[in-house]
């Protein structure tokens, strides 16, 4: 299968000295050779100079530089303007990374790998797993413009923002009960990360709360959501319990589908607004196994719905427009393979990450992670080196998921600080395993 290449940081990280190139070719000076900058270049020339490098890089550079270009990396509107620039202009500056944790086992690590390993290396060459370890078990929320958000559920009932790409954490976020559908995304119009979810509380009570981080703020009750876990009377259930964040839109989607018929649709949570909407989904074959659940994605920033069809492959739908049903548009249909099918499965494939040449990485439902070429229906399976993740119950990530959940998140500079909370880098370090 012939794979595009996605550029990283590895290829501009600078030597003492020299003079390196970015993704776009741009001659890049990543190291002052003095204790200040070149006397040449204006402030204004650095800056736009230093948004053209990934993100890691510049984590790199921040503690190895003079401390001028130390303070602007680490201000909140640098990190702000490196995330719209590379939103906007260049994808490759925020490089995509999965990182997973343990369904089953309470273990304290997550495991962390490259996307643009698994697209490029040889079978030969592994991606290697990066694991960082917590003071306990934590599972992941969500995740949204770099930052997951890490749900402790083991000693208390508590969430805390963690940036795996710069380390820095918030402080942990009492939740007072057990949470149920959630999601954790961006309030674009008034700039606020937002922590949504369904709260039981000790008595059985369940209630709707919203958390917008920040210094002052606190949990706030809402409208109910509109369904009930396991609510065995109703004609409709969500597929899932964390709602999927869809960047430029402030929401949080899960998938419903109806016990009744084939119709599904998809349950959004306005987080500018704090309401809810409903809209349909592709329409899918009435003669489809109903136990099969469809599955959730977001690809090149849109919504995407895998359905199994016929028992003979996958349908791939692609929403070009959110929101609005006429556009989504069939992407791909991908035949069942020995490998990719379980028939014990109630689940189908999972899109995670498409590349510009329509490469897809997916998540089978045996569980083995592949790469689809949707032009001409190659498949092939990336070699991913699972070893050092801490999780030594799980079998292999090569052999198939081994009771891990997965996110996709991307790397940026935002940190907890930049709205007003206190950040620390000792809640989560990274992890080595014993020998």
């Amino acid at each position: 299968m012939k794979r595009g290449p996605i550029p990283d940081d590895d290829d501009t990280v600078a030597r003492k000295g020299r003079v390196v190139t970015t993704t776009e070719g741009w001659p890049e000076l990543l190291r002052c050779t003095s204790t200040k900058p070149p006397p040449i270049l204006l402030d204004e020339l650095i800056e736009e100079i230093l948004l053209r490098i990934p993100a890691s890089s510049l984590v790199r550079l921040r503690n190895s530089v003079c401390s001028s270009w130390r303070t602007l990396i680490s201000s909140s509107q640098f990190a702000k303007d490196h995330l719209r620039r590379s939103m906007a202009v260049d994808p490759a500056l925020t490089h995509p990374r999965i990182a997973y944790y343990s369904s089953s086992d309470s273990y304290p690590t997550i495991g962390t790998f490259s996307v643009r390993s698994v697209f490029e290396n040889p079978p030969h060459e592994p991606t290697k797993v990066v694991a960082y370890e917590g003071r306990c078990y934590r599972s992941i929320i969500g995740s949204c413009h770099g930052l997951l958000c890490l749900h402790d559920e083991e000693l208390e009932d508590r969430a805390l923002l963690w940036n795996p790409c710069t380390g820095f954490t918030s402080p942990p976020l009492e939740i007072g009960g057990i949470f149920h559908y959630c999601g954790f995304g961006y309030d674009h119009v008034n700039d606020k990360y937002k922590l949504f979810g369904i709260v039981i509380k000790k008595s059985g009570e369940s209630v709707t709360r919203i958390f917008t981080f920040g210094p002052k703020s606190k949990w706030r009750t809402i409208q109910d959501f509109p369904y009930r876990l396991h609510d065995s009377d109703s004609k409709d259930s969500v597929v899932g319990l964390v709602g999927l964040f869809v960047s430029g839109t402030g929401t949080l989607n899960w998938l419903v589908r109806s016990r009744l018929s084939s119709s599904v649709a998809v349950l959004s949570v306005d987080l500018v607004k704090e309401t809810y909407s409903q809209f349909s989904a592709p329409s899918r074959d009435s003669d489809d196994e109903e136990f099969v659940f469809p599955r959730l994605g977001i690809l090149r920033g849109c919504l995407a719905v895998c359905y199994e069809t016929k028992k003979t492959h996958w349908t791939l739908w692609l929403m070009k427009d959110y929101g609005v049903p006429r556009s989504w548009t069939k992407l791909a249909i991908i035949p069942h393979h020995p490998l990719l099918v379980n028939p014990g499965s109630c689940y189908v494939l999972l899109p995670m990450y498409m590349l510009k040449n329509d490469v897809l990485l997916a998540k089978s439902p045996s569980g083995k992670f592949v790469l689809c070429n949707l032009n001409d229906g190659s498949i092939e399976f990336p070699n991913i080196d699972s070893s050092s993740d801490g999780m030594t119950e799980h079998r292999p990530l090569s052999r198939g998921e081994g009771s891990r959940i997965f996110h996709i998140y991307h790397e940026s500079l935002v940190s907890p600080s930049h709205f007003g909370l206190p950040s620390c880098s000792s809640e989560m370090r990274l992890f080595k395993p014993s020998l």
